[in-house]
């Protein structure tokens, strides 16, 4: 595929390994009793671990690195080579809070998974040597006591986000994401069941691959399901305002970055914001309450000054913030210190 083919140019060898439907169920399982996460059971299979045991032992490599609690099971025994985990969000305080909206009969499986994530990301912290994570909001939700050391690589933006692009402002409102993701499901589900009707006219765009059934059922005279688009880019400068009030969910937010560094004024949740670091009512507004966020939305939807002035120091504050080269360079010279 494409993707392989780009990913391919930038190493030596790749390999990827499919997980078939029954190696799922039987992962799963397996977990039911182990005590382990059910995420870490989805992932994990005898099989595939036999076959990267046969590459790690074939290779000579200087370091490990896995992105995601999701692939520790797989090296936490190998100690031949300094290793690395992103915990990348905090998965068990996640958990947590999805555990909090849902219905009763599925409120106790996902306590079960929320109980199992944070005893995991403190235990398996110890097999591995260097901890990155992607805001100080989600180092402080690992349950470890030497969690400070886990240091923190943001997120950043690629430069041609920051290209000038036509703005056609089609849309009053755009919310842009994984659409099959809870999070987000629960943020357009919020968007177009209390905020919308309370906005006579005002239109909403929600752009993103895998629409859940859920998000279509969504779709009226205002609100606008497109699903995939090509260049997302194009979804941003199509609204004139860029809302994503998260509930629930971690880590840091790219549809943020994304929306700024195009010059689309944001609107957002504290959850989001803490994570982001923007100042409120000069980078982004930030708006908890179903009542603020209307009147937020009213008022600037029809002060295009003023919308102006918050995405220029919105696209600025994220060049200056979220520069991929920084946060890599950290990355990477910490690494390289293992080494030594």
């Amino acid at each position: 595929s494409r993707s392989f083919q780009e990913v391919k140019e930038y190493c030596s060898d790749l390999h990827i390994f499919n997980i078939s439907k029954w190696q799922i169920l039987t992962g799963l399982l397996r977990s039911l009793f182990n005590g382990k996460p059910f995420q870490i059971g989805y992932f994990y299979h005898p099989s595939i671990a036999q076959e990267i045991n046969k590459i790690i032992s074939n290779n000579n490599f200087d370091h490990i690195y896995c992105q995601l609690i999701r692939t520790t099971e797989y090296v936490k025994n190998y100690h031949h080579c300094p290793k690395t985990l992103d915990y990348m969000d905090a998965l068990g305080y996640g958990m947590l809070k999805r555990a909090e909206i849902q219905p009763f009969y599925k409120k106790w499986l996902f306590q079960l998974e929320a109980k199992r994530l944070l005893s995991y990301e403190q235990k398996i912290f110890d097999y591995f040597d260097l901890h990155s994570i992607i805001s100080k909001q989600d180092r402080n939700r690992i349950r470890h006591p030497e969690s400070n050391q886990i240091f923190i690589v943001p997120n950043g933006i690629d430069e041609y986000f920051f290209e000038d692009i036509t703005r056609t402002e089609e849309y009053d409102l755009v919310f842009v994401g994984n659409m099959s993701y809870p999070p987000n499901i629960d943020a357009v589900e919020y968007l177009a069941k209390e905020v919308i009707p309370e906005l006579p006219g005002v239109t909403l765009l929600i752009a993103g691959a895998s629409p859940d059934q859920r998000v279509q059922k969504l779709r009226s005279d205002q609100v606008i399901i497109s699903g995939w688009i090509d260049d997302i880019r194009s979804a941003y400068s199509n609204a004139k305002l860029f809302v994503a009030p998260m509930r629930i969910g971690t880590g840091l937010q790219n549809k943020l970055l994304e929306a700024m560094a195009l010059k689309t004024p944001c609107i957002t949740s504290s959850l989001a914001n803490n994570a982001l670091g923007a100042r409120d009512g000069q980078e982004i507004i930030i708006c908890d309450e179903t009542s603020e966020l209307i009147n937020n939305i009213s008022q600037l939807l029809s002060e295009k000054q003023r919308r102006d002035q918050i995405a220029e120091q919105a696209r600025t504050f994220v060049r200056n913030t979220y520069n991929w080269k920084h946060s890599l360079t950290e990355l990477t010279t910490r690494m390289k210190s293992l080494l030594k």
